[in-house]
């Protein structure tokens, strides 16, 4: 009985380790995007650039007065530059991200073989 129960456990083992890089490469990579996704739309709704594009020509605090527009349409403007670059970084690192998710098991396999 102790047998049956070894074999079991040993194939199975060795299944999961045979399985594992196939899920990497299938569903893990769907799972790691629509992560990846949710940051990026997370990242987004945070930062609002889109939203402060939109409200550019809007006066700020209800100053209707020509320098009121002008001091508001400036400090937006200066916003969405910083809004969208910070954006633009945040991107690259949810990039960076998902490609280490894809090159680790390759990293850790190749680490394993270097040290053999």
């Amino acid at each position: 009985m102790w047998v049956l129960i070894v074999q079991r456990i040993a194939i199975d083992f060795l299944l999961h380790i045979v399985y594992f890089p196939v899920w990497w490469y299938t569903g893990g990579v769907k799972k790691a995007g629509l992560y990846c996704l949710d940051l990026l739309l997370a990242g987004n709704e945070y930062l609002a650039p889109d939203l402060w594009i939109r409200n550019i020509f809007v006066p700020m605090f209800g100053q209707t007065d020509w320098q009121g527009r002008l001091v508001s349409f400036f400090i937006r403007f200066v916003n969405i530059i910083f809004r969208v670059i910070g954006f633009i970084l945040w991107t690259a690192v949810v990039i960076v991200v998902f490609a280490l998710w894809l090159v680790w098991p390759i990293f850790v396999v190749y680490l394993i073989f270097a040290l053999l």
